[in-house]
Formats: C-alpha cells, sequence, structure tokens
C-alpha cells in the first residue's frame, strides 16, 4: 500500500483548507517599465523599428493588459523610444484606459473600419518607409494575414526572437510568485491523493482539483487537470473517456493553476491499492531520470544536455531509446511563466544556454502503451549558484509525498 493514498473525502479536505495567500500578489509599475526598457534595448540592437503586440501574454508581459484573444483586434505598438500606442475597439475604449498600467496613446477603430489598415496608417505615420516591424508570435493567422494586405512598405519579422530574450529569464519577484502557485499545487496533490477510493472518477477528481486550488487562494482555476487511472495513465496528455478508479491502479495527476497571471503546473504518480514489482522498477527509474535532469542543470549547460541525462537514464533500463516507446516520447521539459509552456524548451537540439532566472519543468515521463505510465514533473529555477526546486520532488514509491521524512 502507498502511504497517504486514500482515507479522506472531498468534503473534509475541502473544510480543512484556508487560503495560502494572504497578500495581493502582483508585478509592480517599475517592473513593467524594466520590461519596456529592456524590450526597447532589443529592438534598438536589431533595428527593429516597432514591435505588435497581440492580445497575448506578450500584451500581459510588457503592458500588464490582460485580455481574451478574440476576432477583433486589440493591442499595442511599441517603438524603440517607449513610447506606446494602444489600438483597440471604440466601444472598448473605457476598458482598456482602465486596464492601463503603462502609459500610452490610444488609437480606436468603429466595427465598420478595418483595424489593421488603421494599424498599418498608424505605423506609417510613426516610422519611416522600409522600417522592420516584429509581429507578436502569438497573433493569429487571420490578424497576421489581414496586416500584410495594407502594408506595402514595411519588412515584418517574427518577434519571438525579441520577446523570447525578455521572458525567458525571470526575475525574483516572478519566481516568488510562481513558488506560491507551486506551492498551492503540491497542497492540492496531497490532498487529491488522500480522497481517492475504489470507484471514485476522474471527473470527480477534476471537480477537486478546481475547488481545492480555488480554496486555496489561486485566482484562477486551472486550466488543465489531467487525472488518469490504469493503462490510461500511459498517455501524456490523457484520453477521451472517463475512467472509475480500481485497486492496483497506477494513478497520474498533472494539474496546475494561476496566480497573477503565472501558472504552476506539478505531476505526481502513484499506485492505489496493492502495488506491483513492475510499477515500482518503472516508477524508480523515472525518478532516477528526473534526478539526472536536476544535476545535469548547470549554469552555461545547453538545454539539450539535460533531455540527454534524463534519456540516458531510461534507455540504459532498456526503454527507448531516444523518443521511442515504451519510454519517453515527447521532451523533457518545457519553460512557465505567464504560459504554461514557454521558453526554455528541454529537449534534443536546443542548444540554449542555462542562465539566471531561467524557470522549467523536469518530467522525464515514461509510457508503456496498454500497461501503465509514470510522471513526475517539479521545476526547476536557475540561481547564481545553478538549479533549485521550486518543490521537492516524490520521496519514494511507498511514500511518494514524505510523511515518513
Amino acid at each position: 500500500m502507498t502511504l497517504g493514498i486514500g482515507g479522506s473525502n472531498t468534503k473534509r479536505e475541502l473544510e480543512n483548507m484556508t487560503p495560502m495567500i494572504s497578500n495581493t500578489v502582483s508585478i509592480n509599475k517599475s517592473e513593467y517599465y524594466e520590461r519596456i526598457n529592456k524590450l526597447t534595448s532589443i529592438m534598438k540592437k536589431n533595428d527593429v523599428d516597432a514591435i505588435y503586440l497581440d492580445s497575448s501574454t506578450n500584451l500581459s508581459y510588457f503592458t500588464s493588459i490582460k485580455l481574451h484573444p478574440s476576432e477583433r483586434l486589440h493591442g499595442a505598438v511599441v517603438l524603440p523610444n517607449g513610447k506606446i500606442y494602444y489600438i483597440c475597439p471604440e466601444f472598448e475604449k473605457e476598458k482598456t484606459i482602465d486596464l492601463i498600467t503603462i502609459e500610452g496613446e490610444i488609437i480606436t477603430w468603429q466595427e465598420f473600419q478595418s483595424p489593421t489598415k488603421i494599424l498599418i496608417n498608424l505605423l506609417n505615420d510613426l516610422i519611416k518607409p522600409n522600417s522592420i516591424i516584429a509581429i507578436d508570435e502569438m497573433t493569429p493567422l487571420f490578424i497576421f494575414d489581414s496586416i500584410s494586405k495594407f502594408n506595402n512598405q514595411f519588412t515584418l519579422i517574427n518577434a519571438e526572437e525579441i520577446t523570447k530574450l525578455c521572458r525567458i529569464t525571470k526575475s525574483k519577484n516572478e519566481i516568488s510568485i510562481i513558488q506560491s502557485a507551486m506551492n498551492i499545487t503540491l497542497e492540492v496533490h496531497k490532498a487529491t491523493a488522500r480522497i481517492l477510493y475504489e470507484g471514485i472518477t476522474t471527473e470527480e477528481v477534476q471537480q477537486f482539483l478546481v475547488d481545492a486550488h480555488l480554496r486555496l487562494g489561486a485566482d484562477t482555476a486551472p486550466v488543465f487537470k489531467i487525472v488518469l487511472f490504469g493503462e490510461a495513465s500511459a498517455y501524456p496528455h490523457g484520453v477521451s473517456y472517463s475512467q472509475s478508479l480500481k485497486k492496483g491502479d497506477m494513478v497520474l495527476i498533472d494539474v496546475g493553476a494561476g496566480l497573477a497571471g503565472y501558472c504552476s503546473d506539478i505531476t505526481r504518480s502513484y499506485v492505489f491499492g496493492d502495488t506491483n514489482h513492475y510499477h515500482k522498477q518503472i516508477w524508480e527509474i523515472e525518478k532516477e531520470a528526473q534526478i539526472a535532469l536536476f544535476e545535469k542543470a548547470k549554469i552555461g549547460a545547453e538545454c539539450q544536455m539535460l533531455d540527454a541525462a534524463a534519456r540516458h537514464v531510461i534507455t540504459k533500463n532498456g526503454l527507448g531509446p531516444k523518443y521511442n516507446t515504451p519510454g519517453l516520447p515527447h521532451r523533457a521539459g518545457h519553460g512557465i511563466g505567464l504560459d504554461i509552456h514557454e521558453h526554455p524548451y528541454i529537449v534534443e537540439g536546443n542548444r540554449t544556454k542555462l542562465s539566471k532566472g531561467m524557470c522549467f519543468s523536469n518530467e522525464p515521463s515514461i509510457c508503456i502503451y496498454g500497461k501503465f505510465g509514470v510522471r513526475l514533473e517539479d521545476h526547476i529555477y536557475m540561481d547564481d549558484n545553478g538549479a533549485n526546486w521550486f518543490t521537492q520532488p516524490s520521496y519514494s514509491f511507498e511514500d511518494p509525498f514524505g510523511y515518513k521524512s
């Protein structure tokens, strides 16, 4: 039997929960200005004369404005001198004014007008012909296509290499927010393990994940909540059908929620009821691979080296090789921040070197289709001394949450 699994219920666990966040968590105004300064510095070095930010996390990162993307263009233009022009529907002007933290001029468009034509006309007024305009990499194709049709004098480039240089390293404040979000999710994992019983459905567990995160202080419900039992645990992003828990099932739960716009993301795998030697063998290979990745995470190490370190452990134990199954079919990790998946990516071929402030997952899954899977996922942040855990990894197969430690 696995320690810490079962023995409680949803009502008891929720009643015992109080918010883990006592103060308002946010990024202060001065930090947004620091981000704009870094952005404009990179633009100048690359001879970029303007950058368009769509209704994406890039807009949120640089200006604090959080918008849901839609068919209506709603974004901002930033110039190398730091001047910002917000572009929005006329009927959203008052809302936009209310959202603005970083000062700028507001340009509006009416429903009968083309917002992309207004955007190009604005750029025509602001910058010289033959200038380079960087377009937010998250801009929907239909908006980019329309910008391209009205553009006849600018060179349009993908802004990803610019935004990545800004966002790939996190400030102390960002790391602190992510840490708080991770702390909440780890407590949710512990409580979720305690509510399990034979016959509970994946939907019931998913609802608890939502309720528990909000109860503990997350400010948004989980945007993803993967709950898998038994054979279904072999599929990294889940299955389309409901499951009911049986004794002897491997349980895999992958969940995260939002705090001040930042994401948490933790996966735990353990067995409900009686375990067997094969479960334990695969779980311990997974744990060894996770530790190998962590130990390779040094300042200056290439991201691909971390992926290779985890994959080496899996391969030497007769799984794989490389991205083959049974084994690890996906990258070993991804960056985290305002997006659940962002740079840096821990994957073969990525020669990006680790530096202070980078934050990323460590999750070298083992997938054995037709039987079960194991994923242990915790996140790492880099400081001057190297790698640090946001959350301590699972302790052991028999005691995943470390109740005896």
